[in-house]
């Protein structure tokens, strides 16, 4: 820091503003505002605190001049002579000043020289800390996402403390890769996340674990993607362990993959060497999200997708041998698959897939009303459970199983009853083994319930039961465990009160009473 003395503040300001700016690599408007604020500092010192004072650089003089104000106020008016001026002493200064004027008044800064000259230290050293910490600011505000190098300086609650040269950067624990160790002095590389400005100057936060930084480090030997004919669409990391890229190429006679991978593995084997060994799996990108997700599912092999745009989900189905694979240790492969795609993502076996499916069509046939090949089209069609039978309407069931209404309004009912009756585990569902007659020229299969009632020893009130028109084993059974003896009694209580003592809907406990009551009536 050059150093001033009040003859230099008085002399040699050209000399002195030069020789800083130089030292310091500061404007000089920067010293020159340093100069006038220590000036007009020095002189408030003596003139108070309220005075009105201004100062300026003279080039030409190669002087500071400094100029106090005050309002001119009649002879008898002057209040505090630091911002007032009689009438009488201004017009000694200026004919032509008028009452309400305000004169401006050159002050000698020769007095002010000492103290002129300690303020200026302080201030021109604050304003080259400023001027520094807004230099390397700018110098690193458009830096965020690039890949910068350094040293370690020091370790800090764990955080890594990074010699940038001009200023330090940070790695925050969370930002570190469990597998690395560093020591002081070790040279590393990591990626800009944020730039933050602090009262101690800029922060710069970096990651080595961030995607960003493997999608850079790619950049840097992939000349493709740095010349942009191939880019990264997507990259997903357990960083220390293993890392996917899905590239995608802008010339259709370039592969992207092999872009990446380099003449025998020379480029992907630089990025891996660089994460200390992170395995990196490099997939072609697709615009088709199902497509993507069998590419990033990789080694697997898919069989097939199932996808719900709702929940924004896939169910990825795979060949038993392939379903580890497709998981991948700990469920590593399947996770970095879904961070890759963006997707949430089932894997199942087709096995469990088979299973699935012929429990699902074994549940449904035991709706009254509803064979097998029925069944099956429901399932194929994604409808697996009573309820969701239960759901559709006449016409779905006309569109997909080309059923008749009143045959359709009959099964939805049904359906109904074993839906109510899994919801409330009253109903352990088996493989129906015996089929009887629901409706003409249709056929259904009954419903097996717990341990407590077998097909072979139905009760006899269920035998009664069973006489009404459309009810079935299931429903009957309701009834009986209901508490009802006679189909006097069904049509004695209300609708309510039998959906109450059944756990049966509202609307199937209403159609049992009317046929209750029909065959009261033919009785």
């Amino acid at each position: 820091m050059t150093l001033l003395d009040s003859n230099e503040i008085e002399s040699e300001l050209r000399k002195v503003i030069s020789t800083v700016s130089r030292d310091k690599n500061l404007d000089k408007a920067v010293i020159i505002d340093a100069l006038q604020q220590a000036v007009v500092h020095a002189a408030r010192r003596s003139l108070g605190a309220t005075a009105d004072l201004e100062a300026h650089y003279n080039e030409e003089s190669d002087e500071i001049e400094l100029y106090q104000f005050r309002t001119v106020v009649d002879d008898d008016d002057v209040a505090n002579e630091s911002i007032e001026i009689s009438i009488g002493d201004a017009t000694k200064l200026d004919a032509e000043t008028v009452l309400g004027d305000a004169i401006g008044i050159k002050l000698d800064t020769t007095k002010f020289g000492r103290i002129a000259a300690q303020s200026a230290k302080q201030i021109i050293v604050q304003k080259v800390r400023d001027a520094e910490r807004s230099q390397i600011f700018d110098e690193f505000k458009d830096r965020k996402g690039d890949i910068l190098s350094g040293y370690v300086r020091r370790f800090e609650r764990n955080d890594i403390i990074v010699d940038l040269g001009r200023t330090e950067a940070v790695i925050p624990y969370k930002e570190q890769v469990p597998t690395e160790k560093f020591r002081v002095k070790d040279r590393i590389q990591a990626y800009v996340t944020d730039i933050k400005r602090s009262s101690r100057g800029p922060q710069v936060v970096m990651s080595r674990a961030h995607p960003g930084f493997l999608v850079q480090l790619f950049s840097q030997h992939v000349t493709e993607i740095y010349d942009g004919v191939v880019s990264i669409e997507a990259a997903a990391r357990d960083p220390g362990y293993r890392s996917k890229i899905a590239v995608y190429s802008r010339d259709s006679t370039v592969d992207p993959v092999g872009a990446c991978v380099g003449m025998k593995g020379s480029r992907v084997q630089a990025v891996v060497s660089e994460l200390n060994g992170e395995k990196i799996d490099i997939i072609p990108y697709d615009h088709d999200p199902a497509r993507l997700v069998c590419n990033a599912l990789a080694p697997a092999v898919v069989s097939k997708v199932i996808v719900d745009e709702n929940m924004h989900g896939m169910e990825v189905i795979v060949a038993d041998d392939q379903l580890s694979l497709a998981i991948g240790k700990r469920g590593q492969n399947v996770r970095l698959a879904a961070q890759l795609t963006g997707w949430k993502l089932d894997i199942k076996s087709e096995s469990s897939i088979e299973e699935k499916m012929a429990g699902a069509k074994d549940l449904l046939t035991t709706i009254k009303g509803l064979d097998e090949m029925m069944a099956e089209l429901l399932v194929q069609e994604g409808y697996t459970t009573p309820a969701e039978v239960a759901a559709l309407s006449p016409r779905a069931l006309n569109r997909l199983l080309n059923m008749e209404h009143d045959q359709a309004l009959s099964l939805i009912e049904n359906a109904q009853v074993l839906a109510d009756m899994v919801a409330q585990g009253k109903a352990e569902i088996k493989k129906p083994t015996v089929r009887d007659d629901f409706l003409a020229n249709s056929s259904a299969a009954p419903l097996t319930l717990d341990n407590k009632v077998e097909d072979s020893q139905i009760s006899e009130r269920v035998k009664i039961f069973l006489e009404l028109s459309g009810v079935g084993e299931a429903s009957a059974h309701a009834l009986a465990d209901g508490g009802y003896v006679t189909i006097g009694d069904i049509v004695a209580d209300s609708a309510e009160e039998v959906a109450q003592k059944t756990g049966l809907s509202i609307g199937v406990a209403r159609t049992i009473q009317m046929a209750a009551d029909r065959y009261l009536q033919s009785e």
